[in-house]
């Protein structure tokens, strides 16, 4: 019987350190629309200012919200998660894609960033879309968001569950 308690107690802790390790850094939730960061990932990015604030975001398109919003502050870093392993990886030297079939977020046209290279041509090569730099992706999501309808209010937005 002890055994048993033991192998029980042994189970639900590497489950519950399991559950522990796919939770993002803070904040929870996205600073502009309210999207769990957890669910969303594989999308996140966090931005660092030289005042030492910062603000997580769900997407590339929230962080375009950020930025508008502070104008006249330093920038210090700017984060997004690998696709893959959802890491956190400098934006500007990752790989990103612009397009292809799998569904953004927060956008009408995907954008995902890449550790490797590699990485994005496979997922190129699986799901379509165009190798990009951060400053393309960025571009492009600012365009998207100067459009008479925000990203946070394209069709869609309420398949996501927050």
């Amino acid at each position: 019987m002890k055994k048993l308690w033991m192998g029980a107690l042994l189970f639900f802790a590497l489950c519950s350190a399991g559950i522990a390790a796919d939770k993002v850094e803070a904040p929870d939730d996205c600073k502009h629309c309210g999207m769990n960061r957890t669910k969303f990932s594989h999308s996140r990015m966090l931005v660092a200012y030289g005042d030492g604030s910062s603000a997580g975001t769900c997407s590339i398109n929230c962080v375009v919200t950020d930025l508008n919003g502070a104008k006249g502050k330093k920038l210090k870093s700017v984060q997004v998660a690998d696709y893959d392993t959802k890491g956190l990886i400098d934006a500007k030297s990752a790989t990103w894609v612009i397009g292809g079939n799998k569904k953004g977020v927060m956008t009408k046209v995907a954008k995902w960033a890449f550790a490797k290279k590699q990485a994005a041509d496979s997922f190129v090569k699986e799901n379509g879309g165009k190798i990009a730099t951060y400053d393309e992706a960025l571009k492009m999501a600012q365009t998207e968001h100067a459009q008479p309808t925000p990203p946070q209010n394209v069709k869609g937005h309420g398949e996501h569950k927050m």
